[in-house]
């Protein structure tokens, strides 16, 4: 691993040493300084970083429960691969079940759930801009389980529990990208609106695009590398 890779860490009074590691890390996945199959050496990062190896397994833990990266038996822990069918096939899914829980959201919101679909697209606008990635992707999260939670289906929730770590992977790294973060608060808007005014075909359509926009932005960030990913 390369001294370049990583730089030592710069305190910040207002979060975990843990938390700091943990975002330091995740930064160099995402932006392809630590490359899909590389091993992760605590010993090494907590060198790199300036940090002690504790907090270093503890973000390795976490990154580990996100999907970036995997733990081998008896070999350590490594970078989670990703290609570009990976991300067409967590997509795909995913934008089929986001318009299943938009499209019964619009049939059984309460005005309770939809005033707090609305605070939730005003909170995600406050954090657009994309310089705080993790509260960006916190609200984000936060937006689509509340459509989840109005679509009053069970299986559905168990299903996207079950895809947790490839869904939240991908909406990391998507929201990562540049001006997603402005162009996810108007397909937002457009969807509750939707839901609000009970149109179930409209309001599956524009969450189905949504997510198909995601992805979209995602394979154009990747660029030149589709080829050595797919």
């Amino acid at each position: 691993m390369e001294k370049s890779k990583l730089v030592p860490i710069k305190l910040d009074n207002y979060k975990p040493l843990r938390e700091i590691v943990f975002e330091s890390l995740r930064e160099a996945i995402i932006q392809g300084r630590l490359k899909p199959g590389e091993r992760l050496m605590e010993i090494q990062l907590a060198e790199e970083m300036g940090v002690s190896r504790t907090p270093v397994r503890e973000a390795i833990r976490k990154l580990e429960l996100e999907g970036f990266v995997v733990m081998v038996p008896r070999k350590g822990a490594y970078v989670a691969g990703i290609s570009v069918k990976d991300i067409v096939d967590v997509f795909e899914v995913r934008a089929a079940l986001e318009a299943l829980a938009a499209g019964l959201a619009a049939e059984r919101a309460t005005p309770e759930e939809l005033e707090e679909m609305e605070r939730a697209v005003l909170q995600i606008y406050e954090v657009s801009n994309g310089k705080n990635l993790d509260t960006l992707v916190e609200r984000d999260t936060n937006f689509h389980e509340l459509i989840y939670k109005a679509s009053r289906n069970k299986r559905l929730l168990q299903i996207v529990t079950h895809l947790k770590e490839q869904i939240q992977r991908f909406r990391t790294t998507s929201l990562a990208v540049p001006g997603r973060g402005k162009h996810a608060v108007e397909e937002h808007k457009s969807i509750v609106e939707a839901i609000s005014e009970r149109n179930v075909e409209l309001a599956a359509s524009l969450a189905r695009e949504h997510i198909e926009n995601a992805e979209h932005m995602l394979l154009s960030a990747m660029g030149e590398d589709r080829d050595e990913n797919d």
